[in-house]
């Protein structure tokens, strides 16, 4: 397969032209020369995409998948990283079963008023103290403090 430009990068991917340029900004991808005002990209970055969509889906900043590329673009992944995400991964799986164990109670609750339900009343002190954020929030929390530091 000879070079490709963005448009044909974001049909083959599914990737907008718009996530391209941004993704070469931030250097997760390359572009090697120009057709016109098109970019043009080597056949592999179809493959680096697949890895930042991979990344991503599981919870990867940018930054940590910008760290998962040689500079000549191949794969270079950390295993140690990878375990360390599977544990992070762990952590969120059983903190959102106990939420959805806790909403599946007080949709079944028989309490009159929810307010009477003890279950229900420590979902709100764990909520009030911030301990039932959704693990993605935390996740674009460090990658904005990442991005401050820059």
């Amino acid at each position: 397969m000879s070079m490709l430009d963005i448009a044909e990068v974001a049909r083959h991917s599914g990737v907008p032209a718009s996530t391209l340029r941004f993704y070469e900004e931030r250097r997760l991808i390359r572009s090697v020369g120009r057709r016109g005002l098109r970019r043009l990209f080597e056949p592999s970055v179809l493959q680096q995409l697949s890895l930042i969509a991979l990344a991503r889906a599981g919870g990867f900043s940018l930054d940590d998948i910008a760290a998962m590329f040689a500079p000549d673009g191949r794969p270079k992944i950390d295993r140690k990283q990878m375990l360390k995400k599977a544990d992070q991964l762990d952590t969120a799986i059983r903190r959102l079963k106990a939420m959805q164990n806790g909403l599946r109670h007080v949709a079944a609750c028989l309490a009159p008023d929810h307010l009477d339900c003890p279950q229900f009343r420590r979902m709100l002190r764990l909520a009030g103290a911030g301990r039932l954020s959704p693990p993605e929030a935390a996740g674009r929390r460090r990658e904005k403090e990442r991005s401050a530091r820059r």
